[in-house]
């Protein structure tokens, strides 16, 4: 790990609206509605636009220059907050990097959702998903190395974020098999799929895997929705 990623993740401190590491324990991979979090003050409308600016400001010098160019002094400068605040939200650069992918993730699933998947099956709606999400990480490789690198580099202390990006790669996996009550086969294809995904990103990234390879693994792994259904509970 490098140094920086190490120091930052020894100067955890709570972010606002953070739930524990302790509380996260059900991850992406229970049910999404069923996720249990303890009750934390929600942020203000104050708050929350200070958080956007900093996921903004971010990601904008992420993409720029990849992992490095993301320094929490010239993201509080960007986005206009003291460098106290800024670690009150974020504790580290790794945690903030990846709260960066949770939100590119969320921006994802609402592009995804005005323009469904037109697949006829549900393994083939997932795979066309997860290429576009894909093919929209690829139009910004610095931002998308700088993100998968957070993730890898991510200990413990970062595991409510971790959780948050897993749990909303589900959710976009799930909308576009068209299910609201996945059944624990389901969920556990929908768990290697995910597994997949990851993986076929930082392979893309270190030049280990072509797109038409990626293309096929994702397709390959999506197969596995049509061993599954609902009377498998």
């Amino acid at each position: 790990m490098p140094a920086e990623a190490k120091a930052d993740s020894n100067n955890a401190r709570p972010a606002p609206g953070a739930s524990t590491p302790a509380a996260s324990t059900g991850g992406a991979h229970s049910r999404p509605h069923s996720i249990a979090h303890p009750a934390s003050p929600p942020l203000t409308e104050r708050q929350e636009a200070r958080r956007r600016r900093i996921l903004h400001a971010s990601a904008q010098l992420a993409s720029r220059g990849g992992f490095d160019a993301v320094q929490m002094r010239e993201v509080a400068e960007s986005s206009q907050v003291a460098l106290g605040t800024l670690y009150r939200y974020f504790p580290s650069k790794v945690h903030l990097l990846v709260a960066t992918m949770q939100d590119q993730l969320e921006h994802m699933h609402g592009t995804l959702r005005k323009k469904p998947p037109a697949g006829d099956t549900a393994a083939e709606r997932v795979a066309e998903t997860l290429m576009r999400a894909f093919r929209a990480l690829q139009r910004e490789p610095h931002l998308a190395d700088a993100m998968v690198r957070a993730l890898t580099f991510a200990d413990r202390s970062v595991s409510p974020e971790v959780d948050q990006v897993s749990r909303q790669t589900t959710v976009i996996i799930l909308d576009a098999m068209g299910l609201d009550d996945p059944t624990p086969a389901q969920l556990s294809a929908v768990r290697v799929i995910e597994h997949t995904w990851h993986s076929a990103l930082i392979t893309w990234l270190s030049g280990r895997a072509s797109i038409a390879q990626v293309k096929i693994d994702i397709e390959t792994v999506c197969r596995l929705i049509d061993l599954t259904g609902p009377d498998d509970r």
